[in-house]
């Protein structure tokens, strides 16, 4: 009986096949980088908004604050967008007449608030609280990146389940002292820039709050204080021991050296009772 196949056709199956997996798994490989790159993620991309307000400007230039205008971002899950009223407390004196600031004359005048393009703007099936992240020693330049720096605001994160689980994976790179939080040029200790805290038992207190960091070395700052003398009523000189230097360093604190991130980085997860990888990577922690 002839055959139906020639012999060549055994060759053409077994190239078919090799074809097939390496076009199924070039697909995976394209589809995996398009769901991280920033035509999805929106990284980077700079959202068209009602006014071109400046990071930049505000924070860097005049000194502003994160939280005048980010009133609830310590206190609640949001770090909430400011009222019309805030923006009004300045440029009611300065800028009155700026046509890039008419949106903001005509919301206050028709009480209408301003519709401003969200940059973070999570799932909504995903919950994030601000105010944990703040209160346990993450920094704003953590996730939004050196926003003092930023003439229009970006995403600088892929804010992405993977970004968010590297971190929580391992809280010790990212984590700072809560006087650093608003830092946007913080980068963690080193031998030229050491960081020195100490921790206290107070019940009642939060635990981020018992712990006391500071750039400058303890001991030195506290000997400088000791140094100094303050006249007394009866005209007699006493140190000011006690009365500036153990308000300034407690005698009862036993200050630790820090020269590098991931040691700070593991002081304060212990000290911050930061929960374990486990249970921060637990779906529940995101998904209520």
């Amino acid at each position: 009986m002839a055959q139906i196949f020639d012999r060549s056709s055994n060759s053409l199956a077994r190239i078919s096949l090799v074809l097939s997996g390496i076009i199924v798994i070039s697909l995976g490989v394209a589809l995996n980088y398009l769901q991280r790159s920033p035509w999805v993620t929106r990284q980077g991309q700079r959202a068209d908004q009602p006014v071109p307000f400046s990071h930049k400007h505000h924070v860097q230039g005049l000194g502003l604050q994160c939280q005048y205008c980010h009133t609830s971002v310590e206190k609640s899950g949001y770090a909430g967008i400011p009222p019309t009223k805030t923006c009004i407390n300045c440029h009611a004196q300065i800028w009155t007449n700026a046509d890039l600031l008419a949106p903001i004359r005509n919301s206050w005048a028709t009480g209408q608030s301003v519709v401003w393009t969200k940059v973070h703007d999570l799932p909504d099936f995903v919950y994030f609280d601000h105010s944990i992240h703040v209160n346990k020693g993450i920094g704003c330049s953590s996730c939004h990146g050196r926003v003092d720096e930023m003439p229009l605001m970006y995403q600088e994160n892929t804010l992405q389940m993977e970004w968010c689980l590297n971190c929580h994976r391992n809280p010790a790179k990212n984590l700072r002292p809560t006087s650093q939080i608003y830092q946007m040029a913080w980068q963690g200790p080193s031998s030229l820039n050491p960081v020195w805290c100490a921790a206290s038992d107070q019940p009642g207190v939060p635990t981020a709050q018992t712990v006391d960091c500071t750039l400058r070395d303890p001991e030195s700052a506290g000997a400088q204080v000791a140094a100094l003398e303050i006249p007394s009523l009866a005209g007699h000189a006493q140190t000011a021991t006690s009365a500036v230097a153990g308000a300034a360093v407690p005698a009862a604190l036993h200050y630790t050296k820090f020269t590098d991130q991931e040691a700070l980085g593991k002081y304060l997860v212990v000290q911050y009772h930061i929960r374990t990888p486990r249970e921060l990577t637990s779906c529940d922690t995101c998904h209520r």
